[in-house]
């Protein structure tokens, strides 16, 4: 099994809509890196740890599971939406998604700023200066020193 962080705007989707929904495609992924590990690297039942970026309170909101592997991302074919690629085809497509379903909101955000103090999380990609990726594998260490943090 594989633990992955993934990002998302709170206003855009939060933890809490994911709650709502159960499940959701993670879908509007437009950096070849993050589509290349949905693609390429997540799996079935891959924990995923829930980041809330560009908000006042960066941090992990909760934990998901991924429960769909990779498929197309549909949003490149809508020409109505804010992801659309005029170059991506049914028969190519460019971009992936994965479909993530709910597991645990966290009692409190653990915050960026308390990894970023906490021993063991200092190689996390997440820490490292200029690293933006919406998506980063995370080590089973630094899996479990972030959950054991929200308990």
């Amino acid at each position: 099994m594989n633990h992955w962080l993934m990002k998302s705007e709170p206003d855009m989707f939060s933890i809490d809509d994911l709650k709502k929904k159960k499940t959701s495609g993670w879908d509007g992924v437009r950096n070849y890196q993050a589509r290349n590990y949905m693609r390429d690297d997540m799996k079935l039942g891959d924990l995923v740890l829930f980041y809330h970026s560009s908000c006042e309170v960066p941090g992990v909101a909760g934990l998901a599971k991924v429960s769909k592997t990779s498929h197309p991302d549909p949003s490149q074919f809508d020409a109505k939406s804010d992801y659309y690629d005029p170059k991506a085809t049914k028969e190519t497509p460019r971009w992936f998604m994965v479909e993530v379903e709910f597991v645990k909101k966290f009692d409190e955000v653990i915050t960026l700023t308390s990894i970023k103090a906490t021993k063991g999380l200092d190689k996390m990609p997440l820490v490292q200066k200029g690293s933006r990726l919406s998506i980063n594998p995370v080590t089973e260490h630094e899996f479990k020193i972030i959950t054991d943090m929200a308990q």
